[in-house]
């Protein structure tokens, strides 16, 4: 009998020129591949899973500041999993061991229980599916609460996609957000919504550059059918886009910048794209003047999100690159729009 691989149970999936590979561990997507080409950081099968790289974030993306919340008249204290800022970070559901209960060659659902404990009293079932399409990988999250109270949650993925060979610093990225969140700069606690600053202004895309982002984007521009498109692309044009519905009002992107630097191979090695049903510390949702869209599931009750990662051929019309780079990027037509994301 041959050993479990460290990152649990493998799901390969495949159609036409994509392939995945989903890890039980987290529901993870540990590779997703479109001809021959990485659309994502991948892991290997018998790797300890990067921190939180193609995790299922479950029951809340990003921070909990300090650990601590109130809720429905309750004070909850959670483990801090982020110790170096003390903060409880990206839920409950990152180790969890998922059971695959349907699998396809192109699709795979994974179920998961998140039980009763400290600081998160309440039982949520989690069943995620991954499938895979023409237009690209379609990853689907319910969240039913099994509990007898309402309870607070949100979800997000944790991709890091790659849009050609080079570092981050050669992309071009489009993202169609009005305002960011700014946060302290030591513990990254949350502080103002604003207007998005030119410096991380990238509704015309531009090359990233030096830019350091690790940041919140909400008030999204949305095509007619109300989908999110994030696009990233290398200095050829090609490259890969993030998608989804209103179920995400918020998105955190991250360029990948570690603490040991250019050493560290997944220093600035792909952007973070994680579209997310609620802002960071959405559990603290009463300290901020704006609407965090925190998630309130009631007994019995399911909630839904979806997002979809595809590829992006080379675009012979676009010039990238240096022009973008000082300002001076032509427009290009946009590509073509994805079907829209499953109706649950």
């Amino acid at each position: 009998m041959s050993a479990l691989p460290t990152s649990g149970s493998q799901h390969s999936l495949r159609h036409g020129d994509y392939s995945a590979s989903v890890a039980s561990v987290g529901a993870s997507l540990r590779s997703l591949v479109h001809a021959g080409r990485d659309l994502v950081v991948p892991f290997d099968a018998d790797e300890v899973r990067p921190a939180y790289r193609g995790a299922t974030l479950v029951p809340w993306p990003n921070r909990v500041v300090d650990g601590t919340y109130s809720f429905d008249g309750a004070d909850h204290r959670l483990p801090l999993t982020e110790p170096q800022r003390a903060h409880a970070l990206h839920g409950l559901g990152s180790w969890l061991a998922f059971d695959a209960v349907d699998e396809g060659a192109d699709f795979v659902t994974l179920e998961a229980v998140i039980q009763p404990q400290a600081g998160y009293p309440w039982r949520i079932g989690v069943s995620t599916t991954y499938s895979l399409g023409p237009e690209g990988l379609t990853q689907l999250v319910r969240a039913r609460n099994e509990s007898s109270s309402a309870a607070p949650f949100g979800t997000a993925p944790h991709p890091y996609l790659v849009a050609g060979s080079g570092p981050v610093d050669e992309w071009t990225l489009e993202l169609p957000a009005e305002r960011m969140l700014t946060v302290t700069a030591e513990r990254l606690i949350p502080d103002r919504l604003v207007p998005v600053p030119e410096a991380l202004d990238f509704r015309a895309p531009r090359t990233i550059g030096a830019t350091e982002i690790d940041h919140a984007y909400t008030d999204l521009a949305r095509d007619d059918r109300g989908t999110v498109a994030v696009r990233v692309r290398d200095a050829a044009g090609g490259g890969v886009e993030v998608t989804w519905d209103a179920a995400c009002a918020w998105v955190q992107i991250h360029t990948a910048d570690l603490s040991e630097g250019p050493s560290h191979p997944g220093h600035r090695s792909g952007l973070a794209v994680e579209p997310m049903t609620c802002a960071p510390d959405a559990f603290n949702a009463a300290r901020y003047p704006f609407d965090t869209g925190l998630i309130v599931i009631e007994p019995g009750e399911t909630a839904v999100a979806s997002w979809r990662i595809s590829e992006l051929a080379p675009d012979e019309t676009a010039t990238i690159g240096v022009e973008a780079q000082e300002g001076h990027s032509q427009a290009r037509p946009s590509p073509s729009p994805s079907p829209p994301l499953p109706v649950p």
